[in-house]
């Protein structure tokens, strides 16, 4: 019989809510490129949930083997995060190729384990762990600052319990209850993240929604990295035309006032904004301001 059936089972049901939560996630943010960070998650957490099943089932008893699959879901769960990082427009497609690479890269030790020295436990140096810890830094980081804080501290303090025995100071204690309070955890930021998108795409559009809104909705689903770089683009264009407004990390500063500026200024944003989402995805989030007159004057 395996140890703690119920826990696991537990773990597997969480897992399964986080590749039903991901693959939501794929459907709200069509038509931008976050869908392949958000199919890289679909097949973490199918990974997760086959793991966790297995051991419910009383499957993978053999320490080696254990650890080696527990490895292999690691490296794919830090796929979501990595591919964000390459999500702009030519290159997010190929970047895809380059996320696969690191997930072999990391999970490396465990196929080495399983096919040239099967029964024995994968071979992780401290550089390896180390690297990995950074990994989940930079995921976690990339939107501690957005509303998606709270999700983003679920899902890597999860991966964290997950991935314990391969830390810088791994330790392998906790079992099923440690793998059961991850997977939970995981499912908790999940749920949270597509109940945020969810209540997002049904806000209502205020003043100054034009750039705002869908400004303010690629922070959430890119994460602040990208839209540091969107409002850095603007702001120099801004600066070199003298617009009365600078993009910030919570949107326009000051807001918006009327003026045939905001022609150019729209026309700016969109063309930085489709390097990330398609005309479709901007106009979900409102980003026309339909009270802009057409002008032909740059300022």
């Amino acid at each position: 019989m395996p140890e703690d059936p119920v826990l696991w089972s537990i773990a597997a049901i969480a897992a399964l809510v986080t590749a039903a939560a991901a693959a939501w996630g794929a459907y709200v943010v069509r038509g931008s490129t976050a869908v392949p960070a958000a199919c890289w998650a679909v097949v973490a957490a199918g990974a997760l949930t086959a793991e966790m099943g297995g051991r419910a089932a009383g499957g993978l008893t053999d320490p080696a083997t254990a650890a080696a699959v527990r490895l292999v879901v690691t490296a794919l769960g830090v796929c979501p995060a990595m591919a964000l990082l390459g999500a702009k427009r030519p290159q997010h497609g190929v970047w895809q190729f380059i996320v696969a690479a690191l997930a072999v890269v990391i999970a490396l030790p465990a196929l080495s384990a399983l096919l040239v020295r099967p029964g024995t436990l994968p071979d992780v140096g401290s550089l390896w762990r180390w690297f990995l810890l950074a990994l989940l830094a930079v995921g976690w980081m990339n939107f501690i600052a957005t509303r998606r804080a709270v999700a983003a501290t679920l899902i890597v303090a999860g991966q964290g319990l997950l991935a314990r025995e391969f830390a810088p100071f791994g330790v392998a204690s906790g079992g099923a209850v440690a793998d059961a309070a991850g997977a939970v955890a995981i499912a908790a930021g999940a749920m949270l993240a597509a109940a945020q998108s969810a209540v997002a795409s049904r806000r209502s559009a205020g003043d100054g929604a034009w750039i705002d809104s869908p400004f303010l909705a690629l922070r959430e689903t890119l994460g602040a990295a990208w839209a540091l770089r969107i409002a850095e683009r603007f702001n120099a264009v801004a600066a070199n035309r003298g617009w009365p407004c600078r993009l910030g990390f919570a949107g326009l500063e000051p807001p918006a006032a009327a003026g045939p500026w905001r022609a150019a200024a729209d026309r700016t944003f969109r063309a930085l904004a489709r390097r990330f989402a398609t005309a479709d995805w901007l106009a979900r989030h409102a980003a026309v301001d339909p009270r802009m007159a057409p002008t032909n004057d740059g300022r």
